[in-house]
Parts: structure tokens; sequence; C-alpha cells
């Protein structure tokens, strides 16, 4: 044993191995449910006794130990009938026998199996994203409800429903099982990019952002980068999040929101600017063009411009035509509309706002309609139509939950 431990690195490191100690059971058992709440277990023998005892030597094995005794017991205590478990035990060969001694230490990492199966095509999004934090991410069950803005009963139910229709569905853990490998990667990118987008900017509660959650989604996406080397959309997913959190330290002055065009880009990191741009060059180089590394693109195009008047906005509108006919969804439209008004003119792009909203219906959808008015009223303010504008500000105001966001469109629609 070493010393004694404080608290907080006992919490990083058990953070950091939650997931490798599920992988291992799930891989063992083949029952994701009951080898998560093993984990659980585990984890809090760890934070009764390290703190005490210090941290073990192989501090993987030993939550693998205790975690694989507590599943085991699990297992029994579902059925009383003994007869009964013991042939479901001897017919899964997937389940070892609960009387061997417990396993040996487990080296190599589980994080990407673990994020294909929280990424099973059973589930819906919102459960894909609520299993990943917590199985992956080892996001507590109330952080992630205050996160997505429910209460924790209401994320614990989504969460346990999301165990029972894996067990249902019979998911397997390996990926030699998995035939839609592809489909799911996609699906694990695509969970990935949604947990960013909700870090990056909350949907309510008084934070314009979640480093919880942005932080998350980068060590995952990592962690995916590694475990597929050769897949240029993941190196794209990754380039987009660095250059995108270089900004997040002056998006936000005293509890206000700060345009692009008006941050200090001094105060951006250049560190996360370089490295993402060396990750989307580098992808770029395959030719094999997706939706994260176009996105990735134009945040190079934005986070290497010296001053907001060096921009290079024609280049940035044509990237989001390409982005829109892979991608067609009315946010990607919506950003070209910002472009193509900064590249050709306010006039311009209020003409293709209108086109776009009669064909699409930005200012009704959900994911648009906050920010359609926001972007109209700023075309109009630019063409000097200043009342109608304020009144724009106002209106989005009203669709704004997020309490900075809010403060910024107050602000925009006073006299």
């Amino acid at each position: 044993m070493n010393h004694p431990s404080d608290g907080r690195r006992i919490e990083d490191l058990l953070r950091e191995e939650a997931p490798q100690v599920l992988g291992a059971l799930v891989r063992r058992f083949g029952r994701f449910d009951a080898a998560e709440d093993a984990t659980q277990e585990a984890l809090l023998a760890a934070y009764r006794t390290w703190p005490t005892d210090g941290i073990p030597t192989e501090p993987r094995s030993w939550l693998i130990r205790v975690g694989y005794r507590k599943l085991v017991d699990l297992l029994r205590s579902e059925d009383a009938d003994r007869r009964r478990e013991h042939d479901w035990i001897a017919g899964d060969p997937r389940v070892v026998n609960p009387a061997e001694p417990g396993p040996a230490v487990v080296h190599g990492d589980d994080s990407l199996e673990l994020l294909v199966l929280c990424c099973h095509p059973t589930l819906s999004a919102p459960s894909q994203i609520a299993l990943t934090l917590r199985a992956v991410g080892g996001l507590t069950t109330a952080e992630i409800a205050h996160a997505y803005g429910v209460t924790e009963r209401t994320m614990a139910t989504r969460i346990s429903r999301a165990k029972q229709s894996l067990k249902k569905a019979g998911a397997r853990f390996e990926l030699g099982a998995t035939g839609d490998l592809s489909e799911r990667i996609t699906a694990v990118e695509r969970v990935l990019y949604l947990i960013f987008n909700e870090g990056y900017t909350a949907t309510a509660g008084p934070d314009l952002t979640r480093v919880d959650l942005t932080s998350e989604a980068i060590r995952l996406t990592r962690l995916l980068v590694s475990s597929r080397p050769d897949d240029p959309e993941a190196h794209g997913l990754l380039a987009l999040m660095l250059l995108t959190e270089a900004r997040r330290d002056v998006r936000q002055l005293d509890d206000g929101l700060v345009p692009l065009e008006d941050q200090d880009r001094a105060g951006w990191d250049r560190r996360l600017i370089e490295e993402g741009t060396r990750l989307i060059e580098a992808a770029w180089a395959r030719e094999a063009v997706g939706t994260y590394q176009l996105q990735a693109a134009i945040g190079a195009v934005h986070a290497n411009a010296a001053t907001a008047a060096d921009t290079d906005w024609s280049q940035i509108a044509a990237l989001y035509l390409w982005l829109e006919r892979l991608e067609p969804t009315n946010p990607i439209r919506l950003s070209r509309v910002v472009a193509v008004a900064r590249a050709f003119g306010a006039l311009r792009g209020l003409a293709l706002l209108d086109e776009l909203d009669r064909t699409h219906s930005l200012t009704a959808d959900p994911l648009t309609a906050l920010r359609a008015q926001i972007v109209r009223a700023h075309l109009l303010d630019e063409l000097g139509d200043h009342d109608a504008a304020r009144s724009g500000f106002a209106d989005a105001e009203q669709l704004a939950t997020n309490d900075v966001e809010k403060r910024y469109l107050a602000e925009r629609a006073r006299p």
C-alpha cells in the first residue's frame, strides 16, 4: 500500500478507473446492468478504505476484485433457486463460475467498447448520452441531471431504462460481435459531439458553459482517436472540440456574453488552436471528408485569423455550403446565413434567411428558433432598422433559457 492520499487524488483516480473496471466486469460476465451496480459498490468500498489504508499498488486490480465479488453476490441474489442459477451460469459462455477465485489484473483500455455499447441502436439519443456520461464519463446521476435541466429522479429513471433496454436486446460487449461497427462509431461520435455542445453552451442554468461536460467530451474523444488512429472523422471531431474550446475563456466577461467578433483573441488558447489545426490538416490530407472535418476546418479559419476583420468569410461560406450538402440540417443552414452575411453583406444574408425560413421553417424548429431570431435581429440592426432589431432581441430573450444569454439579449433589446 502507498501512504494515505488526499481525497482529490482518490476521486480523480476512481473516476479514471471506473470505466475500466466496468468494462472488465461486463466483458467477463456479459451483464451490463449488474456490472454497473457492482462497479459502484467497488468504488464506494474504495472511498471508505483508501483514505485511511492508502491507495493499493495496483488500484485497478483491487477494484476489479472487489467488483467481481459484489457482482457474484448480486447474481446469486437474483434467484434463490441455486440449481436454476447454476444452469444459467453454465449455459452462458460469457459468464464465469462464481466459485472461481477473483480475476487477475486486467490490462488494456475498454473505453471504446463501452462507448460502443452505450451507443447501442436500441437506445434513444438522450439515453445514449446519459449512459455514456454515467458509465464511461464517470459523472454522477445528479451531475448529468443538472447538466440537462431535469430532476435527478428523472435522469435515474432514464439511465435505468437504458440499462434494461441493453439487457433485453442482449447487447454484446465485444466489438467483434458488432456487425454494424461503422454505424455504431458514427453514433459514438454524435453522442460525444452533443455532450460537448451542451457543455459549451448550456441549455439552461446560470452558467454559459459546463466545463465538466466539455472536458469529459474532449477526454473521451481523445480515447476514441487513440483507439481508431486511421479514422479521419474522429480526428476531425477532436480538432473541432479543441478549436472551439480554445475560445471559451473570453466568451464571457463579467457575466456577459461576448460575440465572436468582439472577443480578445490574445485570450484564445494557442496551444489548443495549434493542436486542433495539426489534427484537421492531417485528417484533411486523407481526402475522406466528413461533417466534423468540415466544421473543424471552419473553426481553423476563425482561429487562425489575426483579427475579426481578417476572417476569410467567403471560404467559411463555401465550407458551410459543402457541409449543408453532407448534412442538410437547420442549424447548418442558419450558420451558412451568418457566413453569407459576413462575406457578402447583411442584405444578402437577410434574403437568404427569409428564403430558408420559407422552405425549411428555421424559426419554427426548436433547434434553430432562438438563434434564428438572434441572427435576424443582428442583421436588421446592421441594416439600420434598430427598432425592429430591438424587438427581435426582446422576442429572442423570451425563448432563451440560459441566464447569460438572457442578460445579453435583454441588453440588446434596450432602447
